[in-house]
């Protein structure tokens, strides 16, 4: 009976020293990512090869639901990252474990809690402005939600400014308000100017700023390339792997010792401009020498 008494202890003890060592052996990265995107792998290829940490992929549309806070309570991440905006949805109760959000329009409204930060999908507005010059733009129309991108747009404006290029802002409120939007500038612009805007560009309202574009003889400056073979003229695309790294190295600071609240949402630094020259040839523009090489047609 006391050899009983004492197995049962010493079960008891290795027990106690498992849970109590559990969180010692978690990971050190959850990484979430909304879907099986192209542009999604791409990032999170790169956050590997610039943070080499363990971690635990999850991937929230390989699973008809996913508790994703349960994960984070259980496994104990020291960092998760959150590629895509329902990824960093899916977070929305996790309060305590420093949140990285790569590839989210909602980064900076999610950057009011103290434990989010991340890289944005808003290239800087002084880098769009050579493309506009090149194509001698001079009166630049854009349509935005003041609640989501009116912070970039004061920024393009300002940076606008300072080159000779005038903005012309449209604000919306509704996805229907677009069409309208954009008929107001007829006559005023020479180029249009496209951002990141879910208010301002859904599927439905893209076709009419590539019919304004034609019929206005003004060429579309888009964030991506994607809309290059929809009519856009030329596109300032985000270099995904390197948006991978970039967030990766943000992690390595955050695994290090870094708070979230004293690192600033970051844009991305690498990045490209693409041309379509038969949009432009029917725009009757030259495509600008600097980027011939840049040139893809569709």
């Amino acid at each position: 009976r006391s050899e009983v008494l004492v197995l049962r202890k010493f079960f008891f003890l290795i027990t106690a020293l498992l849970l109590l060592a559990g969180p010692a052996l978690g990971y050190d990265v959850l990484l979430v990512q909304s879907s099986r995107n192209a542009a999604y792998e791409e990032i999170a290829h790169g956050f590997r090869i610039s943070c080499a940490k363990d971690s635990r992929f999850v991937v929230l549309s390989d699973y008809g639901k996913v508790d994703v806070f349960r994960i984070v309570r259980e496994d104990r991440p020291r960092l998760v990252v959150a590629i895509g905006d329902e990824a960093l949805s899916s977070l929305k109760h996790v309060r305590q474990t420093p949140i990285l959000a790569v590839m989210t329009l909602g980064v900076r409204a999610a950057n009011t809690r103290a434990n989010v930060t991340g890289v944005d999908l808003f290239v800087a507005p002084e880098n769009f402005l050579p493309v506009l010059q090149s194509l001698n733009a001079k009166r630049v129309g854009m349509i935005y939600s003041a609640a989501k991108t009116g912070w970039y747009v004061k920024r393009a404006i300002a940076a606008a400014r300072q080159v000779d290029v005038e903005i012309v802002p449209r604000e919306v409120r509704d996805p229907r308000d677009t069409v309208q939007a954009l008929e107001s500038l007829t006559g005023k612009v020479d180029a249009l100017w496209m951002v990141p805007d879910t208010t301002a560009m859904v599927r439905e309202t893209l076709p009419a700023y590539f019919n304004f574009s034609l019929q206005q003889k003004a060429p579309v400056v888009s964030f991506t390339a994607v809309h290059l073979g929809q009519g856009a003229a030329a596109a300032v695309d985000i270099d995904r792997s390197a948006l991978g790294r970039q967030a990766g190295q943000m992690a390595m600071k955050l695994l290090n010792g870094v708070n979230p609240d004293a690192l600033p949402v970051e844009q991305p630094q690498a990045f490209s401009v693409k041309i379509n020259p038969v949009v432009l040839q029917n725009l009757g523009i030259p495509i600008p020498p600097r980027y011939i090489s840049s040139s893809t047609h569709y």
